[in-house]
């Protein structure tokens, strides 16, 4: 499988981390993440936001590795945040995490299921 950025040069320039695009060839399965949430298996939730974040990414990461995927394997991910005032934090973060990946991303300011919660993060990842 083969996995390209795609940003089009007449659109501007992602920052942070991200591709406009990703382009996946060769692939032979898809996983679909649901949003993962910044709970642990003891039913914890973090008060603060960066534990929060860190939280749900390492809950994205046992989904892939339950599917035998890793973070290489992320095409694009969705992150739902509860307020705007976590933005600059959620991209620090997640570039912190991805490191040299850049696959596609949105963000969505949104009411989160629980008041608790401060982001939930899905995924789609390929292989």
């Amino acid at each position: 499988m083969k996995i390209k950025s795609v940003n089009a040069p007449e659109t501007e320039a992602p920052s942070g981390g991200y591709s406009q695009a990703v382009e996946v060839t060769g692939a032979t399965r898809t996983l679909y993440i649901s949003g993962q949430i910044p709970v642990d298996k003891n039913g914890n939730t973090p008060k603060d936001f960066s534990d929060q974040a860190r939280l749900a990414w390492k809950n994205v990461i046992h989904q892939l590795e339950a599917a035998d995927m890793t973070l290489d394997n992320v095409v694009k991910h969705t992150t739902f945040l509860s307020s705007r005032e976590f933005c600059d934090e959620n991209s620090r973060i997640r570039q912190e995490i991805l490191g040299h990946r850049k696959p596609a991303l949105t963000v969505v300011i949104a009411g989160i299921y629980d008041e608790s919660w401060l982001l939930e993060i899905e995924v789609i990842a390929a292989d």
